[in-house]
């Protein structure tokens, strides 16, 4: 009976406790994109016409927002953005594990540096035709970030939101010319 009687006592706590935080999703979004390089090379002047092999070197700064509106403290778990190009891993975005104080709004920056990566085939004819003659290269960037609300010492199981920008570059004004972020989902 004490163990039953303790265990309905840690659940109307629990319960007390929720109903009086009203914990809500964190908002995490892709604030700003900054292009420091971006580069597309055929592997020589001759394969240019019909390229089986381009190579992206690209070095951007990713700045993430990360806005808090609970009345408790989150913590956040390391996270790795993907960069992609038409579903084809380019580099990550690491963005390290953070504590997050009540109504609070944190920018975090990052960077994702690309060397000479060889995109081949079919998507090699893209990137090049992309690049030289549309002067637009679309990236996407997804992830997944996990975070538990922390309330007394005490966290809560992970909830965890996935990210997902697309943007496009300018190679010849080395900038961003279009970004759109959502979110997709949360799951507990």
């Amino acid at each position: 009976m004490l163990v039953i009687f303790l265990a309905l006592l840690a659940l109307a706590v629990a319960l007390v406790v929720i109903l009086a935080v009203k914990p809500r999703k964190p908002q995490f979004d892709l604030n700003q994109v900054s292009v420091q390089y971006l580069l597309v090379a055929p592997p020589s002047q001759a394969a240019a016409a019909v390229p089986a092999a381009a190579y992206l070197s690209l070095n951007i700064t990713l700045l993430f927002t990360a806005v808090n509106p609970n009345k408790v403290g989150i913590r956040y778990g390391a996270t790795a953005f993907d960069v992609m190009y038409h579903g084809v891993p380019l580099g990550v975005a690491a963005v390290p594990g953070f504590e997050q104080p009540a109504h609070s709004t944190r920018l975090l920056q990052t960077r994702v540096v690309v060397d000479r990566f060889n995109v081949l085939q079919s998507d090699a004819q893209d990137l090049v035709r992309d690049a030289a003659l549309n002067d637009r290269v679309e990236l996407r960037i997804t992830g997944d970030v996990a975070a538990k609300i922390l309330v007394l010492g005490f966290s809560s199981p992970k909830v965890q939101v996935s990210v997902d920008c697309a943007i496009a570059i300018s190679p010849r004004r080395q900038s961003v010319t279009y970004k759109q972020c959502g979110v997709d989902g949360l799951s507990v």
